[in-house]
């Protein structure tokens, strides 16, 4: 197993899904009650922490447990209980959409825990709620709905609910599924021991929301192969540990940034100073000289070198030799943020790029199809779907990774590392991310990762991807999503190595 295997979690059809619990489980209710024991109070936690971002649960909330037959109607009836243990003031009702009756033995003894704690049965939904828990259907369901659940679903979509919490999958969403039937429309998606391949497909996102991994233990001991994974927050562990006491800035490399312009000054600044927190031992950027004096008195630690400007304010052509007499410092390159689309500014991207001796990240405006193609250093690409369509030029996705040999960075709701036929996928960070200047930041931190570890960039990518979003989470919780800056992350980078 490799080191991003150990720190990552297999996503699986339904059907591998099925096969793995068989095999662990075996139908077991001394195994299996538990499992729902953890997954259940994982859930509530989860919703907790969830909850920071919009101001906390309230002590006096009001939850609503759409439960169906089995494990996720357990899981949901579970988490519930898990809740008002922390809120004791907080009421919970519960729908039974096939039947009191049609419970299964380990959900039937869920339901008599939360009974006897005061939850109550009812027939219908009331006009709000704070949290609604839908554990409906799970991944062995098969649409479409029949047509009550499909209403009963609709009617919940339309009330007025703070956080809605999906288990495993929202209820009515199937693997291969069309999408033609009604689909609880989850804030939040917990996939509880294993992820499942319907909740990463880019066309479900507006159901699912937002994507968190609950890990249960269940892979422990048993690892799983797949194509694609998704990273858990061990990656990150490395940079968490004691640093070796006999070393000093050179033990851990140096980055070189080539960004920014007149037009865009913002955008360089922004990724020198997130390189700057990502454990780098050396920063060198290279900015328009006009930049210098401002940026040196707002980041004094990075060695600023002021560029030859165009006309237009962008680098110029003329200044190539700043950079090659200091290259053999460098132990990575950072080439794209703020560059701007001049002609001239490009083409000395494509002669960088192509002449360089180190690993590169390209970001940003230097991401044109001849420049990612250019020489044959290691490379990291961090396109957002735009960008990556542009890059692809007529080829698919595998053909280009295969063609360039880069690990891509492809940023959006979840974001995908992908090199080769490997996908890594990054549930971590959030609409907080969605402001001007998230990627530069993330340039930054990659391009400091790569930098410490030059042998490995789809490693460097995918620590960088993991870190940025969970400094975004804890912004979220700390302030939540609107009144804050991007810059603000910076802060947050020791909480999230720390948590």
């Amino acid at each position: 197993m490799n080191m991003l295997d150990a720190v990552s979690a297999p996503i699986l059809s339904c059907d591998e899904t099925r096969e793995l619990e068989s095999r662990l489980l075996a139908g077991d209710e001394a195994k299996e009650w538990p499992a729902m024991q953890r997954a259940g109070r994982a859930i509530a936690a989860a919703v907790r922490r969830d909850f920071g971002e919009i101001g906390g649960f309230p002590a006096n909330g009001r939850i609503l447990v759409l439960a169906g037959k089995g494990h996720n109607g357990g899981d949901a009836l579970i988490a519930a209980r898990a809740l008002g243990e922390v809120f004791p003031a907080a009421r919970t009702e519960v729908i039974f959409v096939f039947g009191e009756r049609s419970l299964r033995p380990l959900a039937r003894r869920a339901w008599r825990e939360l009974a006897q704690a005061g939850g109550a049965r009812v027939d219908r939904p009331a006009v709000s709620y704070d949290l609604c828990l839908d554990g409906v259907f799970g991944f062995q369901f098969r649409p479409p709905a029949e047509p009550r659940v499909a209403a009963l679903l609709a009617a919940v979509n339309a009330l007025p609910v703070r956080l809605r919490a999906a288990v495993d999958l929202p209820s009515g969403l199937g693997e291969g599924d069309p999408r033609g039937n009604t689909i609880f429309r989850a804030d939040f998606t917990y996939a509880t021991g294993v992820v499942k391949a319907p909740v990463v497909e880019l066309d479900n996102g507006d159901v699912v929301g937002r994507l968190r991994y609950l890990d249960l233990g269940f892979l422990d001991g048993n690892p799983t192969e797949a194509s694609a994974r998704v990273l858990t927050p061990a990656v990150l562990a490395p940079l968490a540990a004691f640093r070796a006491a006999a070393s000093d800035k050179r033990s851990f490399g140096h980055v070189f940034v080539l960004a920014g312009s007149r037009s865009y000054p913002g955008a360089a600044l922004m990724t020198v100073l997130a390189a700057l927190r990502s454990g780098v031992g050396l920063v060198t950027a290279f900015v328009p000289e006009s930049l210098v004096p401002a940026f040196a008195a707002r980041a004094p630690e990075a060695m600023w070198v002021g560029w030859p400007e165009t006309p237009g304010g962008g680098l110029a052509l003329e200044g190539q030799h700043l950079l090659h007499e200091r290259l053999e410092r460098a132990t990575a390159l950072l080439v794209g943020p703020g560059l701007g689309r001049e002609g001239e500014t490009l083409a000395l991207a494509e002669e960088v790029v192509k002449h360089s001796p180190v690993p590169l990240v390209i970001d940003a405006d230097a991401l044109q199809p001849g420049i990612v193609r250019a020489g044959t250093a290691p490379r990291v690409l961090t396109p957002h779907a735009g960008e990556f369509t542009r890059l692809l030029a007529g080829e698919d996705a595998r053909e280009f990774s295969g063609t360039t040999g880069a690990a891509v960075v492809l940023k959006g709701r979840l974001t995908r590392i992908t090199r080769g036929d490997r996908a890594f996928f990054s549930l971590f960070g959030g609409p907080v991310l969605a402001r001007g200047g998230s990627g530069d930041v993330l340039a930054g931190l990659i391009g400091g990762l790569l930098a410490q570890a030059p042998e490995d960039p789809l490693l460097a990518a995918c620590r960088g991807v993991v870190w940025h979003g969970r400094a975004a989470d804890a912004l979220a919780r700390a302030h939540g999503q609107i009144a804050v800056q991007i810059t603000q992350l910076l802060d947050f980078l020791p909480t999230a190595l720390r948590e």
